[in-house]
């Protein structure tokens, strides 16, 4: 009985750590996007943003699907490059949603975007 107990304990405490980390992710993306999109209004040159300051990354397009900030997929069009990602980000910001949602290596991706002033997107993601 015991040892039962002790199992259900740690699979509680498991369910609640991946619990948080999720939140977590979320939070984290929304107040990089927040945090990039303040800069970019104040006047902050987007093309200087580093992608890899923030945890979750940040990525930065052109409602075109150009991306002027990514990891590693910076200079290169989203839209030619993962048309399903494009949509659903391009789909999202024209909706009004703060996220996107969309599968993306066999996982289901959700990424916080908003538009900037002059029309960029900023987004950061989370996965489940």
């Amino acid at each position: 009985m015991k040892r039962i107990v002790i199992v259900l304990l740690v699979l509680f405490c498991c369910l609640c750590l991946a619990g948080n980390a999720l939140a977590g992710g979320k939070e984290a993306a929304k107040k990089n996007v927040a945090e990039v999109v303040a800069a970019i209004n104040g006047g902050k040159d987007a093309k200087t943003v580093n992608a890899n300051d923030y945890d979750p990354y940040v990525f930065i397009l052109e409602e075109n699907g150009m991306l002027v900030v990514h990891p590693s997929l910076a200079g290169k069009s989203l839209k030619e490059v993962a048309p399903p990602v494009y949509e659903a980000i391009a789909a999202a910001v024209k909706e009004g949603k703060e996220t996107a949602d969309y599968m993306w290596k066999d996982a289901m991706k959700h990424s916080y975007v908003q538009k900037t002033n002059n029309n960029l997107i900023v987004g950061s993601g989370y996965s489940e």
